[in-house]
């Protein structure tokens, strides 16, 4: 193995000692990250830390697209693990699985649903990671209407601006989605992850602890509301 090849491991593993000190603080601390605490913790001097990641915002942005990731991959796995025809299936199981990883993952969560980080901005690189869990949910819409398998919306249609703003969103993702049909799965995308933040943050934890029950019911609600069939 040649110089540069070690060199680049060894950086590479360095990188990652210093998110997975950093996601120990996030369980303690909070979005609140210092880059001199990572670095004492790491017994290193606080100036070497700055080889691997110049700002705080840097190590907040690479552990933010890591959370995503690894949130869109659990959403994705759940999804391709039924069967394609299944949408109801396919609903539940991509919302159990967000709700699996927040529940296994609080502190990272919190950092990607919690309160904003002040003074942090997150860059353009977060936007893609970010998409994936919706656009999995989103997805089970487009199969669903394309097979022509999806209850008409409501007689109430988006109108004004919000149907313009649903217009250009539907046309960014393809498949000819109709707008009362898409605001009706963001409504579902909210839904789930409002459910998942008010579990993880405390809110309704004494008023129903049967959570597990309440959470099924609730995802269940919300296939109604969008229109994914029932199991005949």
């Amino acid at each position: 193995m040649s110089a540069s090849s070690i060199r680049a491991r060894v950086r590479a593993e360095m990188i990652d000692e210093i998110k997975a000190v950093a996601r120990r603080h996030l369980a303690t601390d909070g979005a609140n990250l210092s880059l001199r605490a990572v670095a004492r913790d790491m017994g290193m001097v606080s100036s070497a830390i700055y080889r691997y990641f110049p700002s705080r915002d840097e190590l907040l942005t690479a552990l933010i697209i890591e959370a995503y990731d690894a949130l869109g991959s659990a959403v994705e796995a759940a999804d391709a693990d039924r069967d394609r025809a299944d949408l109801r299936g396919r609903w539940h199981a991509v919302c159990r699985a967000a709700r699996g990883w927040g529940l296994a993952h609080p502190a990272e969560y919190a950092l990607l649903y919690g309160s904003p980080v002040p003074g942090y901005a997150a860059p353009d690189a977060t936007i893609g990671p970010a998409q994936r869990p919706p656009l999995t949910l989103i997805g089970i819409l487009r199969d669903g209407f394309a097979a022509g398998r999806i209850e008409p919306p409501p007689a109430t249609e988006p109108a004004g601006p919000l149907r313009a703003d649903l217009a250009e969103l539907a046309a960014q993702l393809g498949g000819g989605l109709p707008e009362a049909l898409l605001a009706r799965g963001m409504a579902g995308w909210t839904q789930l992850f409002g459910l998942i933040s008010f579990e993880l943050f405390g809110r309704i934890n004494r008023a129903l602890p049967h959570r597990d029950h309440y959470f099924d019911h609730q995802i269940a609600l919300m296939a109604d509301l969008i229109g994914l069939p029932r199991p005949a």
